[in-house]
């Protein structure tokens, strides 16, 4: 398929053709110039009709014949050139193929050719031709007209300028007539509405263009004028008008050409016939308001689209008629139109009207601005069953804001009175639009921006129009408040993006001229005491301070460029509204204590602002709030109260810092001096205050930082600052941050002890609880009872967890007696109890590894105070090893000096200005338990509390004295044991306290001796007592114990002790010692029959390939016993298989387990000199016969200071269970079997039984709790 185009000059397309020729072509040159044409075909360009030749597929006839004959054109016009044309006259010549003129048609051959006519001169439609040459045929004029509106878009557009010129035409050459005045009207209209088409759009311009240039038909305003008219009369009488819809939609244009032809009319003319046309344009019109009264239901889309295209036609207008006039008939359309009818439409309309050049001018404003605003104002207050539509609200605010925009632009004198007008109408009903709105509404940015602007463009004596506009005091209140509470509203909640910082700070700018000048009202109208409304000025003393602290004022945050800007443009708008307040504040005068202490927390963030000279010019204000409440009550524990309690959220929030503490210390300080009467009370309460801010300020510090240790620590000295100063509220809730930090770092234990506090704040009563003792966490509790028991179940839970099921225990029986005596609740009373009983089955069945315990000394001046030169005691987790922990600590302090000795520094370490850290492992002192004297106590009882509800330690280290003798260490072993003791039980609230007391012994070697006999005869009776309990244990452990005390190849334990004290030489130089002497060789005696319960249990248990071990560790035994027996007597005990009748008895239980606590009872007359009697258990043990030896009638006595080991060989393991310097690992057991001794039997070890001590009075955690802040490590801050 191949395109052609042909260029044809307009004057020739009457009589030209296109012509198409077929021949044979060949490859060869010189035979294709002989070739000769065989066939041809032909299309005119030019119909009869004189139309041009349709757009499209034609199907032409192919002729053949004489070559020359096809070249002569005479030849083959007369013959058909298309098919379609064959078709309509007959196909007889197709059929006879006849030969006319020696060219025939093939009926065989087709050819077809696409056209495209493009042509602004020629059309192919046949109406639009005899419209433009309707002179030709004027008979056929009207018929042309009416077909005019059937021509396709397309070729009326081509040929827009030379229609129009027709039409014109017509009108004007019958000007005397109106025969086709309607007919061209509406011709005109089609022509407007296919412009107006998306499709045809691009041809506005050429519109335009020719009724600015080639328009010309002067007379044609009156005839258009009169048939739009017509129209609108007809319709507005309710008959039937088809094009008067078109006829609105086309107004704009109408109207052009009516404008531009008066224009013509009266260039022409002079100035001729304006009265007339401003009275037609004046009726017409008053035609466009009565079809805007109209209640005939055809008239309300016309209605619509009048009220819609009406304002298009105002800048044409404008240019030809009176603008006052036009704007009074503008506002005649609008308020003919019934109040509630159309509003929307009305509001569209509007808005264009006032965006167009007539609304510029100060005497057109003055007539339409009211008919605006009155219908803004009822379209906004429209109360219906639905709340006003977000399309309609848009329209609203778009006007609005189109009106505000065209004032802000002119001249503020010509502006006076219209601004006037919105505030009057309008300024409250915006105001309450924008309080009824949502923050998350879109439109509510736009209405705040059109508040501000109303408030903006106000002066000084609008502001006092508009107070005088209130009839009565109480309206003026009611607005007052409602504007305050809504600005404070918008101040808390920006309603701009964050980055618009431009837009905010205008805003903030009105805002605060708009208080200022409310509260110059205020201080007019509602300060005097009959006059004074308590209410509004509570409002405006906290939008006040809402302003002045919000975060787009707080210039000091910005960078520093943003702080010039903004300092340079705006000022710092703080220190204004500050001064204000002041200044307000003061005024009140007697009124004051109404405000009070409710004003004291907003005025409190007021002066913590970081601003040196609003502070100065503020915290006054505190003072005198103390005055005023002394002088009524005579003190101010209200005014105290409140700004404790909002010192607390302020400070934590980010507010406060040193200086602001200082500033408040010194004004408030010299305040004081001028009344000696309350200069004490002041000067206390600045005391407590400057104390709370220092812990606040650090807590606050620490709560960023990474160390939960620190936050705990800062988090109970402010409880306990509250406690001592009783704020139950306050010391409640850091209560619970500290449960809280604990929970975190799964310090159940810790987290139930503080729990444990705020039960000790209630009582067991139905009574109502008070909300001071409340937390949110437990706000369903009502009553006293009901909270109490509901902190109770979540302290059980986590004692579980922290496996301390005796403090949930006790717990639990408190909880039982409640439920059986005081609710009966029998049911809760059965869940209780089985609760109880799963804990004390897992006391006996579980597990529960012995925590250790680490003293930590902090020395150096480059340590806070807090933690300057002091030493804490701090409870490890389980399984914690103190090379973990010390690690640990080290982190927190990463410029400090791990000390690698235990010994305690001097006075030039404590003095230097680095960090010193000393960190080693302590040993728990049981303290005494009344309840188990004289009863036998399991050793899962037992062992609890060897590491729990303690508060002494001790640490021993060994030191030599004397000469050394290298084959027996044990003549010159001393012990240097220093004891610690805490300011509380550990464990408690935290897990560290500060130690509050140290003391040093220095323990004998002969006193050493006795404490490592104790241990090795306690580890064995216990070890007995765990296989005597649970048979599924396995036997190594017990190999290993027995065999390395019983084996001659690696005995030499209490040889060398026989060797070092058993001499004569000894004996001579150390007769104070006869006493310990013998209670030594007790201690060896009473091992024998240890030993020998524990080969029975091991012979039982023993499996056959270890057999042989057995028998040569008990033939190793059996040797040992005679030579122990022959030197220091025989010690017997009670049949280990004894049965009672009923269950049986264990040894476990028939002798408490063999403890050494019950062994204690038997008062061996032995005993440490200058040393408190252990605590005993005594049990009724059957004694055996007295032997006739130096330990005749003497019993063990069990050392208080069991744990300090031999430490010769660095082999030994930690806790081991073996005790003799020499000891060796028995032949038959491998070094697997060794490691059986896991953590899981360490409990089998370093039994300390405690130092006599006196019980403390008991007092409750709240009192033990006062001194803690001083005792608890911080960071510095």
């Amino acid at each position: 398929m191949e395109t052609l185009k042909v260029a044809v000059p307009i004057e020739d397309m009457q009589r030209i053709h296109l012509r198409f020729m077929f021949r044979h072509r060949s490859s060869q040159e010189s035979k294709d110039k002989g070739e000769k044409n065989f066939a041809m075909a032909y299309i005119r360009l030019m119909k009869e009709d004189g139309t041009t030749l349709q757009d499209g597929i034609h199907d032409l006839l192919v002729l053949k014949g004489d070559s020359k004959k096809m070249e002569d054109a005479s030849a083959y016009l007369t013959l058909p050139s298309t098919r379609q044309h064959i078709e309509n006259k007959g196909a007889t010549i197709v059929r006879n193929s006849s030969i006319v003129g020696g060219l025939s048609v093939s009926s065989r051959d087709a050819f077809y050719i696409s056209t495209l006519v493009c042509s602004t001169k020629l059309t192919q439609n046949v109406g639009l031709l005899g419209l433009l040459k309707w002179r030709m045929k004027p008979e056929l004029l009207q018929e042309n007209l009416e077909k005019l509106k059937i021509v396709d878009g397309e070729e009326v557009v081509k040929f827009l300028q030379d229609t129009l010129d027709a039409l014109f035409n017509i009108m004007m050459e019958h000007s005397h007539s109106n025969e086709y005045d309607i007919l061209v009207f509406d011709a005109l209209i089609y022509i407007i509405g296919l412009i107006a088409d998306r499709k045809f759009q691009h041809f506005n311009t050429v519109l335009e263009a020719y009724i600015q240039q080639h328009f010309s038909a002067t007379l044609a305003y009156k005839k258009l004028m009169t048939v739009l008219k017509t129209y609108l009369d007809t319709s507005s009488r309710g008959e039937q008008c088809e094009p008067i819809l078109r006829t609105l939609k086309a107004l704009e244009y109408v109207f052009k050409f009516i404008v531009r032809s008066r224009t013509l009319f009266s260039q022409l003319y002079e100035g001729k016939e304006q009265t007339e046309f401003e009275e037609s344009m004046r009726r017409l019109f008053e035609s466009i308001n009565n079809l805007m009264k109209s209640q005939h239901k055809t008239a309300i889309l016309l209605q619509v689209a009048a009220l819609k295209y009406i304002p298009s036609v105002l800048h044409d207008v404008e240019m030809v008629f009176d603008a006052k006039l036009l704007s009074q008939l503008l506002y005649e359309f609008y308020t003919c139109i019934p109040p509630v009818k159309l509003q929307k439409q009305k509001v569209q309309s509007m808005k264009e009207i006032v965006r167009s050049n007539l609304f510029k001018k100060q005497e057109c404003r003055d007539i339409l601005l009211p008919v605006i605003t009155k219908e803004l104002k009822e379209l906004l207050e429209q109360k219906d069953d639905q709340q006003l539509q977000v399309q309609e609200k848009k329209y609203c605010v778009e006007l609005l804001n189109s009106i505000l925009e065209v004032l802000s632009c002119q001249d503020p004198a010509s502006t006076y009175h219209h601004i006037q007008e919105i505030m009057v109408q309008l300024l409250r009903t915006v105001n309450r639009t924008v309080i009824t709105m949502g923050r998350d509404d879109a439109l509510i940015s736009h209405f705040v921006a059109c508040m501000t602007a109303i408030l903006n463009q106000m002066n000084n004596q609008h502001y006092s129009v508009y107070i005088e506009t209130f009839q009565t005091s109480s309206e003026l209140v009611d607005f007052l408040m409602e504007t305050f509470i809504m600005f404070k509203d918008l101040i808390g909640k920006n309603v701009y993006p964050p980055d618009w910082m431009a837009m905010s700070m205008v805003q903030n700018r009105v805002f605060l001229r708009a208080i200022n000048k409310f509260a110059e009202t205020m201080n007019q109208k509602f300060l005097e005491n009959m006059n004074f409304e308590v209410q509004l000025w509570n409002n405006y003393f906290h939008l006040a301070v809402a302003f002045i602290t919000q975060d787009s004022l707080q210039l000091e945050n910005f960078s520093h460029a943003k702080y010039n800007k903004i300092q340079n443009k705006y000022g710092d708008m703080r220190r204004l509204i500050g001064f204000a307040i002041r200044d307000m504040w003061y005024k009140l005068g007697q009124n004051k204590i109404c405000f009070i202490p409710g004003m004291v927390g907003p005025i409190l963030e007021m002066t913590l602002i970081p601003e040196v000279e609003l502070r100065k010019a503020t915290i006054p204000i505190f003072f005198d709030m103390m005055l005023c409440e002394y002088q009524r009550t005579g003190e101010f524990k209200k005014f105290e109260n409140e700004i404790i309690l909002k010192l607390d959220h302020e400070v934590e929030g980010g507010r406060g810092d040193e200086h602001y503490m200082q500033l408040f210390e010194s004004i408030l300080t010299e305040c004081a001096c001028q009344y000696p009467s309350i200069f004490n009370l002041v000067e206390s309460f600045v005391s407590l205050v400057k104390g709370l801010l220092e812990k606040l300020l650090d807590y606050r510090t620490v709560m960023t930082d990474e160390s939960k240790d620190n936050r705990m620590s800062c988090t109970v000295n402010l409880l306990n600052f509250y406690k001592d100063i009783n704020r139950e509220e306050m010391y409640i809730r850091y209560l619970y941050k500290l449960r809280d930090l604990h929970l975190d770092c799964e310090n159940y234990t810790e987290a139930a002890y503080t729990l444990l506090l705020h039960t000790w704040l209630l009582k067991w009563s139905d009574e109502q609880c008070a909300p001071q003792v409340m937390s949110t966490e437990f706000q369903c509790s009502q009553t006293y009872r009901h909270l109490k028991e509901n902190l109770y179940e979540k302290i059980i839970e986590y004692f579980d967890k922290g496996k301390m099921w005796e403090e949930a225990i006790s717990l639990c029986k408190e909880l039982a007696e409640q439920y059986e005596k005081e609710v009966f609740d029998y049911e809760l009373l059965s869940q209780n109890l089985i609760q109880q009983a799963k804990f004390y089955e897992n006391i006996m069945k579980i597990l529960r590894p012995k925590p250790d315990y680490f003293a930590v000394g902090y020395y150096g001046q480059g340590f806070p105070t807090f933690l300057r030169n002091k030493v804490f005691i701090y409870r490890g987790k389980e399984y914690e090893r103190r090379e973990d922990f010390q690690a640990q600590l080290m982190s927190q302090f990463p410029s400090a000096e791990k000390m690698n000795t235990t010994s305690a520094p001097g006075e030039d370490v404590k003095n230097s200005p680095g960090q010193y850290i000393q960190c080693f492992t302590v040993q728990p002192v049981l303290e005494e338990q009344p309840r188990f004297k004289n009863k036998a106590v399991p050793d899962q009882i037992i062992n609890f509390y060897k590491s729990n509800n303690v508060h002494r330690f001790h640490y021993s280290r060994p030191v030599r004295k004397g000469s050394v003798d290298p084959e027996n260490e044990f003549a010159s072993m001393w012990i240097e044991r220093t004891s610690f003791v805490t300011a509380y039980k550990l464990p408690g609230i935290l897990r560290w306290f500060e130690v509050v007391s140290m003391s040093q012994t220095t323990i004998s070697p002969l006193e050493n001796a006795i404490e490592t006999m104790s241990m090795t005869n306690e580890k064995i009776l216990m070890m007995i007592n765990q296989y005597q309990s649970d048979e599924n244990l396995p036997i190594n452990p017990l190999s290993m114990l027995l065999n390395g005390i019983v084996d001659p190849a690696v005995m030499g334990g209490f040889a060398k002790y026989e060797k070092a004290f058993f001499t004569e030489e000894y004996i001579r130089e150390h007769p104070e010692d006869q006493e310990k002497l013998n209670r030594l060789k007790d201690l060896i005696a009473w091992q024998i029959p240890f030993l020998g319960a524990g080969i029975k249990i091991h012979e039982r248990r023993v499996s056959d390939n270890l057999r042989p071990f057995h028998d040569r560790m008990e033939e190793c035994f059996k040797h040992l016993k005679v030579k122990v027996e022959k030197q220091y007597g025989a010690r017997e005990l009670p049949d280990f298989d004894d049965k009672r009748v009923g269950r049986p008895r264990s040894m476990l239980r028939s002798y408490r387990q063999l403890s050494v606590i019950s062994l204690t009872s038997m008062n061996s007359d032995c005993s440490t000199p200058n040393k408190i009697a252990s605590e005993s258990f005594d049990l009724d043990v059957v004694l055996p016969k007295p032997v006739k030896t130096e330990s005749e009638e003497t019993a063990l006595q069990i050392n208080p200071h069991p744990e300090v080991k031999m430490r010769r060989s660095k082999k030994r393991t930690k806790r081991s269970s073996v005790v003799f310097a020499d000891e060796k690992t028995a032949p038959d057991i491998s070094i697997s079997d060794m490691k059986c001794l896991s953590r899981k039997h360490e409990f089998m070890s370093d039994t300390n039984l405690s130092e006599h001590v006196v019980a403390p009075q008991k007092t409750s955690v709240l009192k033990q709790m006062s001194s803690v802040s001083r005792s608890m490590p911080t960071i510095p801050g």
